[in-house]
């Protein structure tokens, strides 16, 4: 007996491009594409009558902003994984994507294998940036004169910086040899520090105050 596909509904007010996701997901074996929308409106009306695991998101759409349309389906379907397609490669509109609750961004010049991959690691738990948006992520941005910054060590800095550019526990416990027990009671310590409560938040407030 099979396992049953991940369904998904994509967002992009480009026929090409949409007719093109649509081939390219509906070849794979573990994703079946449930509906496409050129439209905001579309896309809403769908979800409050179908449940799917991952939206694929344009950040423009004609009728309404991507980033406050992630908020709706975040809203409606909690459980919904919504992952940013776009041309826009813009670190501020990554984070705010992030904090709207987006579970990565994937620029639209990615390859097809990079699509793929991005989307397993979401339904995986981890977020999933395309390898130019882990570029964008990673470049430090200067020090903001954001009021009383919150103190961070340097091995916290360390490990923000690497869950910044979308590190797993395990690799980051590689990468600085260190246990996975020890990397988890940083990541905690780092959401109580920026006091927010899921990943995408803490780098969302760590870019805020300029922290990476």
């Amino acid at each position: 007996m099979s396992a049953a596909k991940q369904t998904i509904a994509i967002v992009d007010d480009h026929p090409v491009v949409l007719e093109g996701l649509v081939k390219l997901l509906n070849k794979e074996k573990s994703f079946a594409v449930a509906g496409s929308f050129a439209t905001a409106g579309g896309l809403l009306q769908f979800l409050q009558q179908q449940f799917v695991n991952i939206v694929l998101l344009d950040v423009a759409l004609p009728d309404g902003n991507g980033m406050e349309l992630c908020r709706e389906i975040k809203a409606l379907a909690p459980q919904t994984i919504v992952l940013a397609f776009s041309n826009y490669n813009e670190r501020g509109a990554i984070l705010k994507m992030l904090q709207n609750g987006a579970s990565g961004y994937i620029l639209k010049s990615a390859a097809a294998e990079e699509i793929i991959h991005c989307m397993h690691d979401a339904l995986a738990g981890r977020l999933a940036f395309s390898g130019e948006v882990h570029r964008i992520l990673s470049v430090t941005e200067p020090q903001t004169s954001a009021p009383q910054p919150v103190s961070l060590t340097a091995r916290e800095k360390e490990i923000l910086q690497m869950i910044a550019t979308g590190s797993t526990t395990p690799q980051i416990a590689k990468t600085l040899y260190l246990s996975k027990f020890t990397v988890e009671n940083h990541r905690k310590n780092l959401l109580q520090k920026l006091q927010v409560k899921n990943v995408a938040e803490l780098i969302a407030a760590a870019a805020k105050q300029g922290i990476i």
